[in-house]
């Protein structure tokens, strides 16, 4: 008795019409057609907002740029005197003002951002933990005008009590409130920096009989060392970017300070405090455009430099 012959596979056209019938174009596959174009355009648009940003304080102040404006005493000139004649528009003391205040700032933010993720993501647990995230998100959430107010009422009298100086809106006060706004935001990405240390390296020096200070001084730090420090860069950036409270809280002094107790004046408040009363295609308009397009490209510049580390870390990993 012979053996039967084994089943054929099914013919080709059958197979092609199982394969159309998967592919059909129903109403799931235009609900995902309209997904993937939503999320598109949302991404694009991100892009192009910026670009169009800076297109437009581009060419408010090209004019100006082009046939009038000085660089070196853009960068290296010690008066700001846009309504004099002749008109002065030397930054140095702006950019002197705002580096000032950022590095008060960083110093007063950065341990407090530091020690506030290492505690909420190592050692706090349960709703603890979760408490103290909404807390910081809290933070991050008050308007820059009530930090404002804080320089301005709450500040100025303590510093002028503590260190016996007769101006209390300063450098020193700016830098603070501005380490305050800066921390939570600092705080949520150094945790996040924190976390994405693998489990498996702490429970590693836990057998070899580390204590949890240890375990995160060690191990979880050195690891996270890229993430902290895109944290440190986005404060950076933070500070570099406000407005309304280093205008309340730095005395607005346009000269180059030589202390942290002297007033100065920063990039962003020079030009919050000067275009509402410049006249429309003028000269000193113009100039204040330039300024925005100077602080553009700092702060473009510290966020990709942070996206740079971020991702060489990721490379690496």
């Amino acid at each position: 008795m012979t053996d039967r012959p084994s089943p054929l596979p099914p013919p080709a056209p059958a197979a092609a019409d199982w394969a159309l019938a998967l592919d059909r174009r129903d109403r799931a596959w235009r609900q995902d057609f309209i997904a993937r174009c939503v999320v598109l355009l949302g991404g694009v648009s991100a892009i192009l907002f910026i670009g169009a940003i800076f297109l437009f304080i581009a060419t408010q102040g090209l004019d100006f740029i082009v046939h009038r404006m000085s660089f070196g005493e853009l960068l290296f000139g010690t008066r700001w005197e846009p309504t004099v004649e002749p008109p002065r528009y030397g930054a140095l003391p702006l950019i002197a003002g705002t580096a000032w205040i950022t590095a008060v700032a960083m110093l007063t933010a950065t341990p407090l951002a530091f020690a506030a993720a290492i505690y909420v993501g190592e050692f706090a647990r349960g709703k603890q933990r979760e408490w103290l995230k909404i807390g910081i998100e809290l933070l991050a959430a008050i308007p820059s005008v009530v930090w404002g107010v804080i320089g301005l009422h709450v500040m100025k009298p303590i510093i002028q009590d503590l260190f016996g100086v007769q101006v209390g809106l300063n450098v020193l006060n700016a830098g603070l409130i501005l380490g305050l706004m800066a921390a939570p935001i600092m705080a949520t990405i150094a945790e996040d920096a924190l976390k994405a240390v693998p489990d498996t390296y702490r429970e590693a020096a836990e057998a070899l009989g580390a204590t949890r200070w240890q375990i995160v001084w060690k191990v979880v730090l050195p690891h996270a060392r890229p993430g902290l420090s895109a944290a440190v860069l986005l404060g950076i950036g933070r500070a570099f970017g406000e407005t309304i409270a280093v205008l309340m809280a730095s005395g607005h002094r346009l000269m180059i300070p030589e202390s942290v107790f002297d007033s100065a004046a920063t990039l962003t408040a020079t030009i919050a405090a000067e275009l509402g009363e410049a006249a429309v295609g003028s000269d000193h308009y113009q100039v204040l455009f330039v300024l925005g397009l100077l602080l553009f490209l700092i702060t473009f510049t510290i966020n990709l430099t942070a996206d740079r580390i971020v991702r060489g870390r990721r490379r690496s990993a």
